[in-house]
């Protein structure tokens, strides 16, 4: 089974682009829930509302996690962003 433990090591492999460090280190990833079936959701907040590189992140880290043994289902929420519904949109539609 996966575990919370799992997901943020895998999640620390996730940089920012233009800081070099961890989306964990940044304190960008908050509210991380991962259930005894292997879905796991967390949100995404970026640095700043108009941050060019969230949608990149996002991504990155929901392929992250999808790649860790025992993982059903990835949901990343962007949250604090100007265009945090058209990401979320196109988050929701990646089911790779």
């Amino acid at each position: 089974m996966v575990t919370k433990e799992d997901v943020i090591m895998a999640l620390k492999t996730v940089a920012d682009p233009h800081m070099g460090i961890s989306i964990v280190d940044m304190g960008l990833v908050r509210d991380l829930e991962v259930d005894e079936e292997g879905n796991v959701k967390f949100k995404l907040i970026p640095t700043n509302p108009a941050c060019m590189s969230v949608m990149a992140m996002a991504f990155q880290a929901k392929d992250a996690v999808k790649s860790l043994e025992g993982v059903k289902n990835v949901d990343v929420i962007v949250e604090g962003h100007i265009m945090e519904k058209e990401i979320n949109e196109m988050l929701k539609e990646d089911k790779k």
